[in-house]
């Protein structure tokens, strides 16, 4: 039962994220936690004293504006560390068929937004962020590593914030086709050329302007390093859970930039929604090779995941 100023979301969708299959990998979140934060749902009931919300109303459970010191410590902690503080809070997420939220905390979904693409507005947002996070100018050439959800809602938010062409670089089939389907200029098989050199090659030698790091594995900050254009800009994406080899003699005289991002806020939020919402994003090719999961079948997904896996994306149905 929501308390005064709370609100009870009924969930639908929860799509599972690639930290939290890290956060279980790694055996970082402490017991009886229940995780998951890309996901929608309806409002079920409201607590005294909220005036914002209704039962009935379709919400994504984050992006709400937070009310004046309030902000999360992601972005308010001056040595704030993921690993061993992004799962500090004993709160239900919604890797369960209901949860408590602040009246502020969820956002609306608009009417020309499915909820099967609501649930993946959080990756959408981090998107946002990331090519916000840029130095991308119109026209510019863009590289980005690795074609899972990430990867292919980067591609398309450079897209549409004017980006001239897209290089994408992955070896998974599946993920190939559907950044071929996406609208990459090119999409470049790791499994069967160099990804540096074919990136160096499409754009006469000289690099992308901005080449962000989408898969955060083995070598893939260092080849985004190694592509990237002089004075150029590489943007890591991904959340590297182990050491990653650099060999900065390769391209530090280059004076390349090293950016990071994390998360979205509020307003990376809106205009994921809104770009869904205008057709400029589409997650069709993610839904289309999305494995529904019921909620007794979370535990072998999760395990399934933390192997090597060509699946596009896994959702939670409670």
């Amino acid at each position: 039962t929501p308390g005064p100023g709370e609100v009870l979301v009924d969930i639908k969708y929860c799509a599972i994220c690639g930290t939290d299959v890290h956060a279980f990998l790694y055996d970082i979140p402490a017991p009886d936690t229940v995780m998951g934060h890309e996901y929608c749902g309806t409002i079920a009931e409201v607590g005294p004293g909220v005036t914002r919300w209704k039962e009935g109303d379709r919400v994504i459970g984050d992006g709400g504006t937070p009310p004046p010191g309030v902000d999360k410590p992601l972005r308010v902690e001056p040595r704030y560390n993921y690993r061993t503080m992004g799962f500090a809070s004993g709160r239900q997420r919604a890797y369960a068929e209901y949860t408590l939220q602040e009246e502020w905390e969820p956002r609306s979904i608009p009417d020309a937004v499915s909820d099967e693409a609501a649930a993946l507005c959080e990756p959408c947002s981090v998107a946002v962020r990331a090519v916000r996070r840029s130095r991308l100018g119109v026209g510019d050439a863009v590289g980005i590593i690795g074609a899972g959800p990430i990867g292919m809602l980067c591609l398309q938010v450079a897209k549409a914030a004017g980006a001239g062409s897209v290089f994408v670089a992955e070896m998974a089939p599946a993920r190939i086709e559907a950044a071929r389907r996406l609208g990459a200029d090119e999409v470049i098989n790791t499994a069967e050329e160099d990804p540096v050199s074919r990136m160096v090659e499409l754009t006469d030698g000289r690099g992308p302007a901005v080449v962000f790091d989408c898969a955060g594995i083995r070598n893939t900050l260092d080849q985004a390093l190694n592509a990237v254009r002089r004075a150029g800009q590489v943007v890591l994406v991904a959340v590297p859970w182990e050491p990653m080899p650099l060999l900065p003699v390769e391209w530090m005289a280059r004076e390349i930039t090293l950016d990071m991002t994390f998360g979205g806020d509020p307003e990376d939020w809106k205009t994921a929604l809104d770009l869904i919402a205008a057709g400029k994003v589409t997650m069709e090719p993610l839904l289309s090779g999305t494995s529904f999961v019921p909620m007794d079948e979370i535990q072998s997904a999760f395990e399934a995941l933390t192997k090597p896996s060509t699946q596009l994306q896994m959702v939670v149905k409670p």
